[in-house]
């Protein structure tokens, strides 16, 4: 029997859920990228940012070549960018509502 897709999507969704591995991908949505170039941009210790770039890659999200001793990385589609961007265009529309929530609350409580 095969996996629901309700249930791939929660795993793909998982894999998404640390804020490095967010970063990671914003950065790789850019332009290709050596280790050394991100560390300084995620602010985590070598072997973490290591670790999650297993995952993102375990997942089939990042591919990698290999130039000398360089590893660069890259996303393996567009969409993870595109993907990212829909994210951010969902956050601003609830921020946006928050904020006019927070504008009636204070327009109507006087302190």
């Amino acid at each position: 029997m095969s996996t629901p897709l309700y249930q791939l999507k929660a795993e793909f969704f998982k894999t998404l859920g640390h804020p490095v591995r967010i970063r990671v991908l914003e950065l790789l949505s850019e332009r290709e990228r050596a280790v050394s170039e991100m560390l300084p941009e995620v602010g985590v210790e070598a072997a973490s940012l290591s670790q999650q770039l297993a995952v993102l890659r375990k997942a089939n999200l990042v591919v990698t070549r290999r130039e000398g001793s360089t590893v660069y990385y890259r996303l393996t589609s567009p969409r993870v960018a595109e993907l990212l961007r829909v994210a951010r265009g969902i956050l601003s529309g609830v921020l946006e509502g928050q904020a006019e929530l927070l504008a009636d609350l204070r327009a109507t409580n006087p302190s």
